[in-house]
């Protein structure tokens, strides 16, 4: 049977922090021979757009998903009003429960700490929202790693931190060899260029 990985989708969600995972898990979804594939779910189904005005159509809505295998929740500036909606907050809930896993990037984490999640475990999300998470209340924020672990539970660190998680979770779901053929695939071998100092010249 084919196992399948959702990805929530939600007005002004950040670009990346969905996208990001989506390229990693696609990539092995594709060379898995059917054993998985990747959907994008939101409330109603259809046309979603993202803070900087990606628009996405949702494979599902929240009444007609399957039952995932694999849950991501992406952050964004959406999250401050998504925390307060129940339907989603209720659809993470009930997807959460019975998933093998149950993953945020970025400030999805808050989204799981409402469904119930990350109570009593270690936790993290972009450092700008590392202060605020603490304050939820009975989740251990670790602020200085790029994911966090806790039992089936993966929480990103900002943005481009979710392309690192998602290759961690396709190594757990199947091998390491597994994961380096997908971020070969994806020549994902991140250089960041160095950046000069007021009045000195950029390295080559």
């Amino acid at each position: 049977m084919t196992k399948t990985i959702g990805i929530v989708l939600f007005p002004d969600f950040e670009d990346l922090d969905a996208i990001g995972p989506k390229e990693v898990f696609g990539m092995f979804a594709m060379g898995s021979n059917g054993e998985w594939k990747v959907v994008t779910v939101s409330q109603d189904g259809g046309s979603v757009r993202s803070y900087l005005g990606t628009t996405i159509v949702a494979d599902h809505s929240f009444s007609n998903c399957p039952q995932l295998d694999v849950l991501l929740v992406p952050g964004g500036l959406g999250t401050r009003t998504e925390v307060e909606n129940e339907a989603t907050i209720g659809f993470i809930r009930k997807q959460g429960a019975s998933a093998e896993w149950v993953t945020s990037v970025c400030t999805g984490a808050f989204l799981l700490h409402r469904a119930g999640f990350l109570e009593g475990k270690r936790a993290t999300t972009h450092w700008g929202a590392v202060e605020l998470l603490k304050q939820e209340g009975n989740v251990t924020v670790a602020g200085d790693e790029r994911w966090v672990r806790d039992g089936n539970v993966i929480t990103a660190a900002g943005v481009s931190a979710g392309i690192d998680m998602a290759l961690y979770l396709v190594a757990e779901l199947t091998s390491g060899d597994t994961a380096k053929r997908v971020q070969h695939m994806m020549e994902y071998y991140p250089k960041p260029p160095e950046f000069a100092q007021p009045g000195e010249e950029a390295p080559a």
